[in-house]
């Protein structure tokens, strides 16, 4: 049974799914020279992102090597949302920070099958 993405995308959107967003953040050199107070910044920048955008949820977050210094992955339940998250992480000291909009494999696979 082919199932039609129209339709699955329509129901999500009016169920209020969630979607998800990949959060890249690099810290400025000032916050970067704080860490040993890192675990306190940390939960200081997600405790404003509960209070400005309580509907997010955190699926994960981790310390990466290269160009940015945090990768979060989170759900929003729109771009709006996640643009606050980003906004957030630079007023509490990002250099950089960018949420980009990810899609799972299985469903990237089912809208390219075909063209």
């Amino acid at each position: 049974m082919k199932i039609d993405r129209n339709i699955v995308t329509y129901r999500a959107l009016k169920f209020n799914a969630m979607q998800t967003f990949i959060l890249l953040t690099k810290l400025s050199p000032e916050l970067a020279a704080r860490i040993s107070n890192r675990e306190e910044i940390g939960k200081s920048w997600l405790m404003a992102v509960k209070e400005k955008c309580p509907e997010v949820r955190f699926i994960a977050h981790y310390a990466i090597l290269g160009q940015y210094d945090f990768l979060d992955i989170y759900e929003a339940p729109d771009i709006e949302t996640a643009v606050k998250v980003s906004m957030i992480s630079r007023q509490n000291g990002a250099s950089h920070a960018e949420s980009l909009p990810a899609i799972e494999y299985k469903h990237y696979v089912d809208l390219v099958s075909g063209l």
